[in-house]
């Protein structure tokens, strides 16, 4: 009997579109500003990387090689990131998203060191690392600030595939992005009526190839896990020369 199709994605796949959505992104703020169907698409990079944030974290063999990593191309991607957002080798007012990364991954680690203590205890340690994300967000400058924190919270928080999870998402995801990250907004006539479009809100659409991921991992080796870390301050780098020539 013929196996039904599914229509699926896969850590590779998940990884592959966010890389491409990513680079759209830093393309337009970078050598073609003013082409804004690319930042559109760009809004989808970061819930897609946070989800598989939160999936590395529960499936890495250890997490101390793996927030290792994270902090070692956290600081090869400084300069980098400085050149292509900053023009400029110290620009102390915006992180690279590695940094959101590292602080997000902590505070799941503080939430998991009391997964076996009483209710109360579990949700006192949630809500202050949710407020401590926030914060830490907001004072360090690292990219996406309080909401790129508080995104990846959310996919630890509701991480189960069941229908409250995938609620919990949509609406945690709404609101960081609508009300505390906002910004641009386009208006659109249509019917003799003027709809406005939230940039940022588009972030949203990241949940449809986010919900088709089923936990499978797809195609993995170690050459394309190193290519995955190696592209972030690559194309930051390039981009940043691009900027100077």
């Amino acid at each position: 009997m013929r196996e039904r199709f599914k229509l699926e994605t896969t850590s590779f796949s998940l990884h592959c579109m966010a890389m491409v959505f990513m680079l759209c992104d830093h393309l337009w703020g970078t050598i073609v500003p003013g082409n804004d169907w690319l930042t559109c698409i760009g809004r989808l990079t970061f819930p897609i990387y946070a989800f598989l944030l939160v999936e590395g974290y529960f499936h890495t063999r250890s997490l101390k090689k793996y927030m290792g990593r994270l902090l070692l191309f956290a600081v090869l991607s400084e300069i980098p990131f400085n050149l292509a957002m900053g023009s400029q080798i110290f620009y102390p007012i915006h992180q690279n998203v590695l940094w959101s990364f590292l602080i997000s991954l902590s505070l799941i680690f503080l939430n998991e060191k009391v997964r076996q203590k009483p209710l109360w205890i579990r949700i006192v340690v949630a809500a202050g690392t949710v407020l401590l994300g926030y914060l830490l967000g907001i004072l360090t400058f690292v990219d996406f600030y309080h909401g790129g924190i508080l995104t990846v919270l959310v996919f630890y928080f509701f991480r189960r595939r069941v229908w409250w999870g995938y609620i919990g998402q949509f609406l945690a995801l709404w609101y960081i992005n609508m009300e505390l990250l906002g910004g641009f907004m386009y208006e659109i006539p249509l019917f003799g009526t003027t709809f406005f479009l939230m940039r940022q809100g588009l972030a949203l659409f990241a949940l449809i190839p986010i919900w088709l991921c089923r936990g499978r991992q797809g195609y993995h080796s170690r050459w394309f896990q190193r290519f995955c870390y190696a592209f972030y301050p690559v194309h930051l780098l390039i981009l940043g020369l691009l900027k100077f020539l």
